[in-house]
């Protein structure tokens, strides 16, 4: 039985059906019910909803087996599991974004409004450049136009947020999209099984 950590909302259900057109569908599968744990003994499939922050860590601690997280949620948290394949689905990026007359001021850290502390950080870090990082969980996009930030550090997909208040991307950290993760203990035990998986899922992907 492979346990899967499926993540709740859209995404979770195109994997799903990715995961179901591979041949690991689930007689019982529902996204309309409340049920959390769904389970086919025919196909060796166990699935269960969990928020897509979550993901990772239910697969690193071992209660999942596989699980699906976006790129973004595994460089922010860097989990110990193994990441083996790119599924292509929720695409966007990680980007820095100011206001369109933003001019840096090398002379002085940069200051970062962000989600993604780590992201930043090691970000810039890898730049050789000093920043100061500030936290913030929702509107990032005001910390620039307030004046508490020189740039944001978050995700974007279509920019339309971005124009409507006159910021632009000016640099692009790295490409998301929903990577499949395992259980570095469950890889061992159960390499077979999730092998066979990861390649019905390459197809798939394909």
């Amino acid at each position: 039985m492979i346990n899967v950590a499926l993540p709740k909302g859209r995404l979770g259900e195109k994997v799903y059906r990715m995961l179901s057109g591979a041949g690991y569908s689930c007689r019982e599968f529902s996204p309309e019910n409340r049920k959390l744990v769904f389970t086919d003994r025919e196909n060796g499939v166990s699935y269960f909803w969990v928020k897509p922050a979550d993901s990772a860590k239910y697969v690193e601690l071992g209660a999942a087996d596989v699980g699906f997280a976006g790129k973004d949620i595994l460089a922010e948290n860097e989990p110990d599991v193994y990441e083996l394949l790119d599924l292509n689905l929720g695409k966007c990026r990680m980007c820095v974004a100011a206001k369109e007359d933003y001019r840096e001021d090398t002379l002085r850290p940069v200051r970062v409004a962000t989600k993604f502390v780590n992201v930043a950080r090691n970000y810039y870090v890898k730049k050789g450049r000093d920043a100061e990082i500030i936290k913030l969980n929702g509107s990032i996009e005001l910390a620039p136009i307030l004046g508490l930030s020189d740039v944001i550090v978050d995700i974007v997909e279509t920019g339309a947020t971005l124009k409507e208040n006159n910021l632009k991307v000016f640099e692009t950290v790295f490409d998301i999209s929903t990577r499949l993760i395992v259980n570095r203990a469950s890889y061992k035990f159960k390499y077979g099984e999730i092998e066979k998986m990861v390649a019905k899922l390459k197809e798939a992907v394909k």
